[in-house]
């Protein structure tokens, strides 16, 4: 068979770019894709949604066409993106199965997120930092709280734990091996000690030399100080480098109330304030223990960010310092963020993506921790509208 070869060509609109083969990839129908679940008959357009950019995907002939989001140019990522199709084309990657029958059920998603190819496409950009994955979509949470509570596992089961350690290192080996630092999201706490314990074996593999993989932290749980301290007797004993993303947490309402149901005390701090406290008392203790720690923070507390910079400066730590990051969601407090770059911090855009009915809760969630943070919503929007003002009259 010969080798699939693909070329980028330009169409009338700035937006969409085809990418054409030397071959037809499809025979007859022509095929169009909004999102990942439309693109459950095609494991390459569910492959190509995994980029942040993808905004559409047609399939017809011997061409993929993409619209992509306003976040990139064409010109920085086209040449990435017609390797990784040339690649997977070459590769015996299928384009299109047609449905012919409803036996044949679609795990791409579920089987191969985080996708290897963001992985990939983050290493070949210079400006890309970190990539991110949530445990739960590789992994199976009935497994997770088994292991969780130390619950005898069946054969079947010890199977897909394996499968699921076997995942987590294939992601972290490829993140290795690329030299992209990889952010583990936390979850809720009833399946959060098994995906420690597996990160935990992920850090001591792949974190000797520099800081791969970060585990996250959600600071609303009471018990996470001792995590901390616990991982840095663990780290300098084993001789391994500890990654953590700092982050207050996501899942308070849920959190409560199976606490409440299940008759035993919440992992989860009695206030804000203590929530506060507790997340300011864990970037201290790692930012005092660089040796050891890399920080991400997740915050767009701007409190708890001058906490962080006062430390630094007290303990004569630069603001550009490798070991010391802060991150905010793409279009939420992007004041904090613009201030942390142009005083020379890492500063870091965090942008979600994924099927719809995943990325909008999260989203929601992320905007309402936002308005709890006192007066700081009202200025930013404040700020939203001076900038728009200065927009329009220069």
């Amino acid at each position: 068979m010969n080798a699939i070869d693909i070329t980028p060509q330009e169409t009338s609109n700035p937006k969409i770019l085809k990418f054409e083969a030397n071959t037809f990839l499809v025979q007859y129908d022509s095929f169009e894709y909004a999102n990942i679940d439309e693109a459950k008959n095609s494991p390459l357009a569910q492959q190509l949604f995994y980029l942040p950019f993808v905004k559409k995907v047609y399939i017809s002939g011997n061409f993929v066409a993409i619209e992509r989001y306003d976040i990139v140019a064409w010109s920085d990522v086209q040449n990435e993106v017609a390797t990784q199709i040339q690649d997977y084309l070459n590769n015996d990657g299928v384009v299109v199965v047609e449905e012919k029958s409803k036996k044949s059920p679609v795990t791409i998603y579920a089987e191969s997120t985080p996708n290897p190819a963001v992985l990939k496409f983050v290493a070949n950009k210079n400006i890309l930092d970190f990539t991110v994955f949530k445990p739960t979509a590789i992994a199976n949470s009935k497994i997770l709280q088994k292991v969780s509570e130390n619950k005898h596992l069946e054969k079947n089961e010890q199977e897909l734990y394996e499968r699921i350690l076997s995942r987590f290192d294939t992601i972290c080996s490829l993140a290795h091996k690329k030299g992209v630092k990889i952010l583990v999201d936390a979850e809720e706490s009833w399946i959060q000690d098994s995906i420690d314990e597996i990160v935990l074996k992920m850090m001591i593999k792949y974190n000797k030399q520099k800081t791969i993989v970060f585990n996250t932290s959600q600071m609303y749980r009471h018990d996470r100080l001792e995590y901390l301290e616990r991982l840095k007797n663990i780290a300098e004993k084993e001789n391994f480098l500890i990654g953590i993303k700092l982050v207050r947490g996501a899942y308070i309402e849920k959190e409560n109330k199976r606490a409440l149901k299940n008759n035993y005390r919440s992992p989860i701090c009695d206030s804000k304030e203590l929530t506060d406290l507790n997340f300011n008392k864990g970037a201290s203790y790692i930012l005092l223990n660089l040796n050891i720690f890399s920080l991400f923070s997740g915050t767009h507390n701007e409190e708890s960010i001058y906490k962080i910079i006062d430390t630094m400066k007290s303990h004569n730590v630069d603001n550009g310092n490798q070991k010391i990051w802060f991150g905010q969601l793409y279009g939420m407090s992007d004041n904090i963020s613009f201030n942390l770059a142009n005083e020379g911090f890492n500063a870091i855009k965090y942008l979600p993506f994924g099927p719809i009915k995943e990325v909008i809760p999260y989203l929601i969630r992320r905007a309402d921790e936002n308005t709890s943070v006192k007066g700081q919503t009202s200025r930013e929007l404040e700020l939203i509208k001076k900038e728009l003002n200065r927009r329009k009259t220069t």
